[in-house]
């Protein structure tokens, strides 16, 4: 009787999903459009007051002054409002899970610990009302990425406006992820925040038994004639350069012995993810060439003694330095919070970054690291036309109000369940008020 009771509640829930299912996806663009009027923030650092984009087949055909291009095709007049190329959400397990209370809606990790054969994309919900619920603040692109285990797994790159994840995929298993072990354990945590910490006293153990893995998928790709090993095979795209190592890691050492062993492997795209105590070892991540994708900027200080500000001006630090450097979001509540990513990079700017500085942080920088510069991250001729339009500075709150995204040329649609919801009461209380 219970199990036929929660087998019921179970049905609910998922029709529930169903019901309101996230919009149709646009279909391809069929006539050429021109954008007039906005100031267009390019994304890499430039911007153009009066500008024209022009667009046709999903790419960009022209960029430039609006007194330099004549308008061509269907014609938006975007005077006064702002131009910027789509955000971009990496490390984000969006579409793998959707009520956290609901264990049998998320997909986000496996059983085991070394997986690097375990691909995120083929869990991906492209119907998720919480990827949906992204566009309406011009996060456009995500890199979904699996959690768990010391080697989670692959992740790839897709963009938010789709029927299913074959469609949705832009770049399919574009690097494999490895949580590097804990330099220091919680004993308990509040809200995130570590209460009590020790030593981990088997990190060297830890640190031998992933190197030893990687020695082993190294020696595996190298043995044609080796019995078929699946983890092993699907570590190759390391060996060969074709993937990126994506290092989990928040503290100075594990910082630096991830790169020393990476390197020590003949690994060279290494990209650190998280990195709290980055700003520490500014000269080995230059010197190793090593990216980095940030902890949000929204979050507590990772020590007790650390500045309060630390998370705001991280980020600041390592643009100063020359470093490639995105922002990333993991952590509580990470796939609704995703949303809040244009303005975890406008906080920066009160911190030494200007906007376009800033607004780099989530567009090309976060493109550049993750392979996908050369189509997507800034709006520059021959690029996807993957971008919006916004009524004001999209990098804070009260300017942020999206009233046209596109999505490879693809006019998409800004309602969500929370936009219709949003609708429905505020003519409740228009109602009231008569």
């Amino acid at each position: 009787m219970k199990n036929s009771y929660i087998k019921s509640i179970m049905i609910l829930v998922f029709c529930s999903f169903t019901a309101n299912a996230q919009q149709t996806p646009a279909g391809a663009q069929k006539e050429l459009i021109s954008i007039v009027g906005a100031t267009a923030h390019i994304g890499n650092g430039n911007l153009i007051k009066e500008a024209t984009l022009i667009f046709e087949n999903g790419l960009i055909k022209e960029i430039g002054a609006a007194s330099e291009i004549t308008p061509q095709g269907i014609v938006i007049d975007a005077k006064g409002k702002h131009l910027y190329p789509g955000f971009i959400i990496p490390n984000s397990t969006l579409g793998l899970g959707e009520i956290d209370a609901v264990r049998a809606t998320i997909d986000a990790d496996e059983i085991g610990s070394m997986l690097p054969h375990i691909r995120s994309l083929i869990a991906y919900n492209a119907e998720s009302k919480v990827v949906e619920s992204m566009r309406p603040n011009g996060v456009l692109l995500a890199q979904i990425t699996p959690r768990g285990g010391r080697i989670s797994g692959t992740s790839s790159l897709v963009q938010l406006d789709a029927w299913n994840w074959e469609d949705a995929a832009i770049k399919v298993d574009d690097g494999i992820h490895i949580n590097w072990p804990q330099t220091y354990k919680s004993k308990y945590e509040s809200f995130g925040q570590v209460v009590i910490s020790e030593a981990n006293e088997d990190y060297l153990k830890q640190v031998n038994e992933l190197k030893h893995f990687l020695l082993n998928a190294k020696a595996y790709t190298k043995n044609e004639s080796s019995k078929e090993h699946l983890p092993f095979q699907a570590s190759k795209g390391i060996f060969d350069g074709i993937q990126k190592v994506y290092v989990h890691v928040k503290r100075q050492k594990g910082i630096i012995d991830a790169i020393t062993l990476m390197k020590s492997l003949g690994l060279d795209q290494i990209v650190l993810v998280g990195a709290d105590e980055a700003y520490k070892t500014i000269d080995l991540i230059k010197k190793e060439n090593v990216a980095v994708l940030l902890r949000r900027t929204q979050s507590l200080p990772l020590n007790e003694d650390d500045d309060y500000d630390l998370p705001y001006k991280n980020a600041v630090t390592l643009v100063e330095n020359d470093i490639l450097v995105g922002l990333e979001n993991s952590g509580q509540m990470e796939r609704m919070n995703s949303r809040n990513l244009p303005f975890y990079a406008g906080i920066t700017t009160g911190y030494g970054l200007t906007f376009e500085e800033a607004l780099q942080l989530i567009t090309l920088n976060t493109a550049s690291i993750l392979g996908i510069g050369q189509q997507y991250g800034s709006l520059e001729k021959g690029k996807s036309a993957t971008l919006f339009i916004s009524e004001g500075n999209a990098l804070e709150m009260n300017g942020n109000i999206i009233v046209k995204a596109y999505i490879d040329g693809r006019d998409i649609s800004l309602e969500t369940h929370q936009t219709k919801l949003w609708k429905r009461y505020m003519d409740k209380y228009s109602q009231a008020s008569e």
